[in-house]
C-alpha cells in the first residue's frame, strides 16, 4: 500500500488557476490528497476550494482569517497533514508553475531521502517564460543562499524551490515551532534545518513554467527578508536548543492548527 500522501497548496487570490490545478493534480497523482490553505482570498478562491472539496473527498480546505504569510501557511498545512497521519507531505504552488505530473517523481525520491526538491537547476536549467533578468536573479539568489548558509550549491542547486516533499519524520525533527521565515527565506530555512540535522536531501529535475495566472509574490519585502535573514540562519539556529536526533528517531509533533479544515 502507498503511504498516506498529502500535498499542501497555499492560496491567496488564485481563482483563475485553482480550477485548472485540481483536476490536473488528481489525474497526475490520484493517490495524493490535496489540502488547500486559503488566506481568506478576496477573489473567492476559498469558495472555489470549498466547492471542490464538496465534490471530491480527496480535496479539503484549511481557512485562515487573512493574509498571514506564505511560510505560516505552509506550517499550518504541514501541521494539519501530520495531524491526519500523513507519512509524506508535499508542497506546491497553486498557479501552475509547478506541474503536478512531477509529484510521483518527488514521492519516489522519498524512498531514499528525507527531503526531495523539485529542482529547476539540477543537470541544467529548466525554466519557461521567464525573462533573462528573472533567471539571473533566481540563479544568484540560489547561489547566495547556498553559500551563505554553508549548504553548498553542489549539494542543493535549487534551495529556493517551493516544489518539494518531506518524509513525516523530517518535518517532526525540524521542529515546526522554530521556523520563522517567510517566502523564499522559508524554503531556504527548511533546507538548512534539514541539512543541519544530517538528513538525506535529493533533487529531481522539473520544468518550471510561468503562467501569469496569479499575482507575482516577488516584492521588495520578500527580497529584503531573504537578504538579511538567510545569511543569519546559521547564527539564529545555533542560538536555539541543540538539534534533535536524525529524522528517523524524531517524535511526532503533528498538532492540529487553530482553524480547522472543512474535512
Amino acid at each position: 500500500m502507498n503511504p498516506r500522501r498529502i500535498v499542501v497548496v497555499p492560496t491567496y487570490n488564485e481563482a483563475p488557476a485553482l480550477p485548472l490545478l485540481l483536476p490536473l493534480t488528481r489525474r497526475a497523482a490520484p493517490e495524493f490528497e490535496i489540502l488547500i490553505v486559503d488566506d481568506n482570498s478576496p477573489d473567492g478562491t476559498g469558495r472555489i476550494a470549498e466547492d471542490a472539496a464538496r465534490a471530491d473527498p480527496a480535496v479539503s480546505v484549511l481557512h485562515r482569517p487573512g493574509k498571514m504569510g506564505l511560510g505560516a501557511a505552509y506550517i499550518a498545512g504541514f501541521r494539519e497533514a501530520l495531524a491526519r497521519g500523513a507519512e509524506e507531505v508535499f508542497e506546491m504552488d497553486a498557479d501552475l508553475s509547478h506541474n503536478p505530473i512531477y509529484l510521483p517523481a518527488l514521492a519516489a525520491g522519498l524512498g531514499e531521502a528525507d527531503l526531495v526538491i523539485g529542482s529547476r537547476y539540477v543537470d541544467g536549467v529548466r525554466v519557461n517564460n521567464w525573462p533573462f533578468r528573472r533567471l539571473l536573479l533566481s540563479k544568484a539568489a540560489n547561489l547566495f543562499a547556498a553559500v551563505s548558509t554553508g549548504i553548498g550549491p553542489s549539494l542543493v542547486s535549487d534551495v529556493t524551490s517551493g516544489f518539494r516533499g518531506y518524509r513525516r519524520e523530517a518535518l517532526t525533527a525540524v521542529g515546526l515551532d522554530s521556523v520563522r521565515s517567510d517566502h523564499y527565506a522559508f524554503q531556504v530555512e527548511m533546507v538548512y534545518r534539514c541539512h543541519r540535522l544530517g538528513m538525506r536531501i535529493q533533487e529531481v529535475p522539473i520544468v518550471f513554467e510561468e503562467h501569469h495566472l496569479s499575482e507575482s509574490k516577488l516584492s521588495k519585502q520578500v527580497i529584503w527578508e531573504a537578504m538579511w535573514k538567510i545569511p543569519l540562519l546559521p547564527l539564529i539556529v545555533a542560538w536555539e536548543r541543540p538539534p534533535r536526533a536524525r529524522a528517523g528517531a524524531a517524535p511526532s509533533d503533528g498538532s492540529a492548527p487553530a482553524h480547522r479544515p472543512t474535512k
